[in-house]
């Protein structure tokens, strides 16, 4: 559901010719309800007459420009990127024409899930009216004597970098936000705008909050804008993390165990950590995937806060271009609408994980395998757009569905920008697809190993986890750098094998691109998803190069020392013969 909201706005040149006020907003489209609304009201300041042309183009392209950030970012992430190229480009724009200039105030208000977030710059004000109760929610960026607070300290287009001021809070249905240009707040005192919110709509009380200025003999340009909140969004992930930490967990269920009316048919796994089952609907014999916590886990706050992160996820996922190769959370008849116990509760497709083919020694064909690499990589192309990494491709992790469908399953430990620290310091992943870089293994510029300290997983883990994938599939199940045991380092001091030396079958421009997407070096490797794609499709039409061979010296750095000591034992046998046996 998307925030119920009543906008309204006006803006007037008051005594002054021209009007440097600039006022918008801005309602997401149809699918896009998870970003929220935007509403911004800036102040232009002339020095030349370009105000106008400062304010407008910073409203505009806030406003517009948010809706193009990743929905995974945070509200002040993405705010804070658009207010930080507007400002670079509209400073490097006053430096060329100085000394004519354009600066302008702002402060935009995001209302997103059941929270806003407030960014402000200079001397326009934000209020916030709440019952009976009015809080100024930003402060004058202004000079501190009675003589020179028309000045401001910060503006956007002032200098290089603007520093933007910040807040955010929750929201509640009946909260009015007041947003106003110093034409006006300097002559309609806080105290006084519960006496508007009486006004029958938005666009009224602002109209009402102008006349009130100009009465009083405002000289300013004079702008008001005014949200009201009718009624709330869907959760947010801190209301994720507040369900997660009131309900508790399910004790461990067996076959035709009910919770919430919910039927459990079939235990799917239980790694210690979490617990997937597999359950019916009653009423409509759907079956869905519940999945929780182990109760061993129950009170531990940081597995709680990574599953509420994975259940945040999986909904902001579902509105994405990503949503076709995930499996969605059950909606409608399927989910309790006062759950009691924390679950998160998905769809149910017919069909095999990849491991699972494997493992009843299927064989696959090329065509199979390209097209299920094809899709995994389409999928993990999507996932980064929005800036999420899944860290823990595998093929036990993607499902080859009845319906034809490649899905990726579980986000349980994938980075968004707003996971929980829990989830961002854990060595995730399966040992056996984790990247060199993460277990520490570095290859510096002059070709010889060394021990770093280990990187952080990001897009191009994911890219060497499927190429890992790709690998096995390609060799029948035998992994490129051999098996890791948990608890184990991964062991990268050989190159692979090719898999047409395994496999036959397999094309020497497959063999290329199943090598560059695991070799040693990451330099060597795909930088994107889009880059593997591409090899793929192509194909034969334009075969990659195969990576370089690691030499001898770069795989072993002792082999030299070892075959000088070899040499030198062989030479001292010869002269211990020599001394004892020849005749002197």
């Amino acid at each position: 559901m998307a925030f119920d909201i009543d906008i309204g706005f006006a803006s007037q040149a008051g005594k002054k010719d021209l009007n440097e006020d600039f006022v918008a907003a801005m309602l997401p489209e149809a699918g896009g309800e998870g970003m929220g609304a935007i509403a911004a009201i800036a102040d232009g300041v002339s020095q030349g007459g370009m105000g106008r042309e400062a304010a407008q183009t910073t409203v505009t392209s806030l406003v517009r420009d948010y809706y193009g950030t990743p929905e995974t970012w945070d509200t002040t992430v993405a705010l804070d990127r658009i207010i930080a190229a507007q400002n670079a480009w509209l400073a490097g724009i006053n430096r060329r024409r100085a000394p004519v200039m354009g600066l302008t105030t702002l402060t935009a208000l995001v209302l997103r899930g059941q929270s806003y977030a407030l960014a402000h710059v200079g001397d326009s004000r934000a209020y916030l009216l709440r019952g009976d109760e009015v809080q100024q929610l930003t402060a004058d960026h202004v000079v501190n004597h009675s003589d020179f607070q028309h000045q401001l300290l910060r503006a956007v287009g002032l200098e290089d970098r603007v520093v933007v001021d910040y807040c955010q809070g929750d929201v509640q249905v009946g909260d009015v936000f007041v947003l106003l240009t110093d034409g006006v707040h300097n002559l309609v005192p806080a105290r006084r705008l519960l006496q508007f919110a009486a006004q029958p709509d938005a666009r009224a009380m602002c109209e009402a909050l102008i006349a009130q200025a100009l009465q009083q003999g405002s000289q300013d340009n004079v702008s008001a804008l005014v949200v009201r909140v009718l009624g709330l969004s869907d959760v947010t992930l801190a209301d994720e993390n507040r369900q997660a930490r009131q309900l508790s967990i399910p004790a461990l269920l067996k076959v035709g165990s009910v919770v919430d009316g919910l039927e459990v048919t079939a235990l799917v796994a239980d790694n210690g950590i979490n617990v997937v089952y597999q359950v019916r609907h009653p009423g409509t014999q759907s079956l869905h995937v519940l999945k929780t916590l182990h109760p061993q886990r129950a009170h531990d706050p940081h597995e709680r806060a990574m599953l509420a992160h994975e259940a945040w996820l999986a909904k902001r996922m579902q509105s994405s271009r990503a949503s076709g190769h995930l499996v969605a959370l059950s909606q409608g008849a399927a989910v309790a609408q006062a759950p009691s116990a924390f679950y998160l509760l998905y769809e149910w497709h017919g069909g095999e994980t990849l491991q699972q083919m494997l493992d009843r020694k299927h064989r696959f064909s090329l065509p199979q395998i390209l097209g299920m690499v094809t899709s995994a990589a389409r999928a993990l192309s999507l996932l980064h757009r929005q800036s999420v990494i899944h860290r823990d491709i595998k093929p036990a992790n993607l499902h080859q569905g009845e319906d034809g469908v490649l899905r990726l399953l579980d986000l349980g430990v994938a980075l968004s920008g707003r996971e929980p620290d829990a989830t961002r310091l854990l060595h995730a992943g399966t040992p056996s697809y984790i990247n060199p870089e993460q277990w520490g293994f570095a290859i510096k510029a002059g070709g010889v190993d060394t021990e770093a300290p280990p990187e952080p997983a990001d897009a191009r883990s994911d890219l060497f986890a499927l190429g890992v994938t790709l690998y096995q599939l390609l060799c029948g199940g035998k992994l490129p750098y051999g098996e890791v045991l948990p608890h184990q380092s991964g062991r990268y001091y050989r190159d692979p094998i090719p898999p047409s030396r395994l496999n036959p079958e397999v094309p020497i421009w497959l063999d290329h691109v199943a090598l560059k997407a695991v070799a040693r070096d990451k330099r060597q490797r795909f930088e994107t998803a889009e880059e593997l794609l591409l090899a793929l499709e192509r194909g034969a039409s334009r075969p990659l190069t195969a990576p370089p061979a690691t030499p001898l010296i770069q795989r072993d750095p002792a082999m030299l020392w070892k075959l000088l000591l070899g040499f030198s034992g062989l030479f001292n046998l010869l002269l211990i013969y020599w001394l004892l046996f020849l005749p002197k």
